[in-house]
């Protein structure tokens, strides 16, 4: 086996995103002992696995025990499908019904939204001589996807070549009293279908804040996301979940500028005195925000190291001032845990205007992941 110095060596870039999976783990094990046995653990990994990268985080999670591996597209799905033939998996978002055939070749989950989507997927299950399983979205209010139309809904259960696994819908998480409202709202639904002779496996209502805030809302199916990467929304409750990720680059040149000299397009930014400075290989191209111009910072031997000018697409600079030992090839922390002078995800999310999941998410593929273990 080749050592991790081996391995990182043969990285085509100085600017990598690492993922520690014995955290990923351990976040799994913490959501598993506060559901309890009866709950199967559905890990949302859509949008690359919020930034972790979902091909390259999904072992971890089946040695877990996810019972899915949620995504968002067709895309996400046919990726991951590639790479694990015979693992569940379901789409929590639309399908165009002309890739219906795409959806039952490879026996992946569905989500059904309204009874026309629903007969086009019958259809191509019926045309293949196969079964696709499909979950029903039952919309009780955020008015996103789904429906709540009895009829419609018991019509899906009876078309042929579907197997109706599961019902679920999503939170609005607007205040405690919207989402109760919600909640029974869903369950009168399944009350109404079972009633008619409907049975669902698995009954889901519940993400990674309302999983933690609702134990009632828990069902026998949850569907976190952000939690199984350390990142806490608005919780009121608590669950010591670990971020997972880091983002880090090298130096690749180091300048040093006279007073008055400038950096960057239209030398926004001027040296007030002699300056030494840093070209970091990384800008927004790799999903760094370009709004953290003036505001951000990378760590260097555990120093805050200032961005200065405009964020390039490939590129950006920091000021060196406080770090004169720096060279070329040293390792600057973009995003950390927090620890040490670095910038943890949530406070990038706030110096951005934005939330943690958008800050991971954005963090395009360009950048290699580096595993942890």
């Amino acid at each position: 086996m080749e050592s991790k110095e081996k391995h990182e060596e043969l990285l085509l870039r100085d600017t990598v995103v690492r993922v520690d999976l014995s955290a990923i783990a351990e976040n799994m094990r913490l959501i598993a002992e506060m559901c309890g046995p009866d709950v199967a653990i559905m890990p949302v990994i859509k949008a690359n696995g919020y930034g972790h990268g979902a091909v390259g985080i999904a072992p971890t999670l089946m040695e877990a025990g996810a019972t899915y591996l949620a995504v968002a597209t067709l895309t996400e799905a046919l990726e991951l499908r590639e790479a694990y033939p015979d693992y569940p998996l379901f789409i929590l978002g639309h399908t165009p019904d002309r890739l219906a055939e795409l959806v039952v070749k490879n026996n992946i989950t569905q989500t059904l939204v309204s009874l026309a989507q629903a007969r086009a997927l019958s259809a191509a299950a019926v045309k293949a001589n196969a079964t696709v399983k499909v979950h029903l979205k039952v919309d009780t209010g955020f008015h996103r996807l789904g429906i709540y139309d009895e009829e419609e809904l018991y019509q899906m259960t009876q078309l042929p070549g579907l197997e109706v696994e599961g019902i679920f819908s999503h939170l609005a998480l607007t205040n405690e009293e919207e989402d109760w409202k919600q909640y029974n709202l869903f369950t009168d639904m399944i009350a109404r279908l079972e009633a008619r002779g409907c049975s669902f496996r698995y009954q889901h209502i519940a993400d990674s804040i309302s999983l933690v805030d609702y134990p009632d809302f828990r069902m026998n199916m949850v569907r976190p996301g952000a939690l199984v990467f350390g990142l806490r929304g608005f919780h009121v409750g608590y669950l010591p979940v670990k971020q997972c990720i880091s983002f880090e680059s090298r130096i690749s040149q180091i300048h040093e500028i006279k007073a008055g000299e400038g950096v960057g397009y239209d030398y926004l930014w001027r040296a007030p005195k002699d300056t030494r400075i840093g070209t970091m290989p990384f800008g927004y191209a790799d999903g760094y925000p370009r709004n953290m111009r003036d505001k951000g910072y990378v760590t260097i031997h555990g120093v805050k190291c200032p961005v200065l000018g405009v964020i390039c697409m490939d590129q950006c600079v920091v000021d060196l001032s406080e770090v004169p030992q720096a060279k070329e090839g040293d390792v600057g922390i973009i995003y950390g845990n927090g620890e040490n002078n670095t910038m943890s995800i949530e406070e990038a999310s706030k110096l951005a205007g934005s939330n943690k999941n958008e800050i991971v998410a954005r963090i395009l593929a360009r950048p290699p992941r580096v595993y942890d273990k």
